[in-house]
């Protein structure tokens, strides 16, 4: 394993879609996201991306020199479209429109369009809470899971995230995947030549798996079984269905240079406490003291905070071979 600052993997990354047909805006806010996932240790959403990034840029498969457009589409409500390019370019400029709209209006929605993957979705509603506002966050993605008594996966693991200020300190943060784990993880074992546990997916013929490249020919298993899987509909539609973009089972997988374009979408709720309660953040401290109180617990999204800060003091980790491959990426000549 090497160690690389933040700052250097960023420029690492940004180099190898710079050289895969990525545009210079767009491969330093991509490269931006993908390192700040390895320093919360969020691997399968960091710099492990990369090389699969490239290849889809390269492809044309994603589209590394659009330029996302924003459009005012009610009172409260915005749209930007990403134009089949990466996601984070599209998220850093409707969610930068969308919280002085939440903070007028009291809640404000953002529906982004022709997308591509939104990475670790808990961090860009961070910055919301951060600020004094409650942030929902929802994605769809390719398909992944089946529906109910089906084999054929049809919903994407669908992320979702919730975000809420605090009085003091990191905000809450609730991330997680309508998956019982981040396809990204079952992906990052394959590469590795790895299993993964009992429990996390199923092969074609609908039987549970410990491989990895049958678990991702198959079929991730939905948290809470069919309520999962309900909640996964539920997203696809609050963000491809609203947005006239591709439903997972549309969308090209994120994962490979070939195939169509994912074309997904998100959806982010804005909320400002303050139009609704007085003494908002005093009164979320009380249920979360309550919980800290606790011998052996912690708050959602804790442990991310404590790895960033060892993340910032140490510097991040990443396999040799894959640093490897992402530096002979950036050495490669653009088209």
């Amino acid at each position: 394993m090497a160690t690389l600052t933040t700052a250097k993997l960023t420029q690492l990354i940004a180099d190898a879609l710079l050289a895969n047909n990525t545009s210079m805006a767009n491969a330093t806010c991509v490269a931006r996201a993908l390192a700040a996932a390895d320093a919360d240790e969020l691997y399968s959403h960091g710099s492990a991306r990369t090389p699969a990034y490239a290849a889809q840029s390269k492809s044309g498969k994603v589209n590394g020199h659009a330029t996302p457009v924003i459009h005012k589409v009610a009172t409260s409500a915005l749209q930007v479209d990403a134009a089949g390019g990466f996601a984070f370019p599209a998220l850093e400029l409707g969610l930068k429109h969308v919280k002085p709209l939440a903070k007028e209006t009291g809640i404000a929605a953002l529906s982004i369009k022709h997308s591509h993957h939104s990475g670790a979705i808990g961090h860009h509603i961070e910055e919301l809470a951060r600020d004094g506002l409650i942030g929902l966050a929802f994605s769809n993605a390719p398909a992944a899971i089946a529906p109910p008594g089906g084999s054929v996966p049809l919903f994407g693991t669908n992320p979702i995230a919730f975000s809420c200020p605090r009085e003091k300190g990191d905000p809450l943060v609730i991330d997680l995947s309508l998956s019982t784990v981040a396809r990204g993880k079952v992906k990052l074992a394959a590469d590795r030549g790895e299993s993964i546990p009992l429990g996390w997916a199923v092969d074609k013929a609908g039987k549970p798996t410990s491989n990895a490249a049958s678990a991702l020919a198959g079929s991730m298993t939905a948290i809470g079984d069919n309520k999962g899987a309900a909640l996964a509909l539920m997203v696809e539609i609050l963000c491809a269905g609203i947005s006239d973009s591709n439903f997972g089972y549309d969308a090209g997988t994120f994962f490979t240079g070939e195939g169509k374009p994912p074309s997904i979408a998100q959806l982010f709720i804005v909320i400002d406490p303050s139009h609704f309660a007085s003494g908002f953040k005093q009164r979320i401290e009380a249920i979360l003291n309550m919980i800290e109180q606790q011998p052996g617990t912690r708050t959602p999204g804790a442990r991310r905070f404590s790895k960033r800060k060892e993340s910032l003091d140490k510097g991040i980790e990443i396999d040799d071979e894959l640093l490897e491959n992402i530096i002979t990426l950036g050495s490669e000549q653009s088209p």
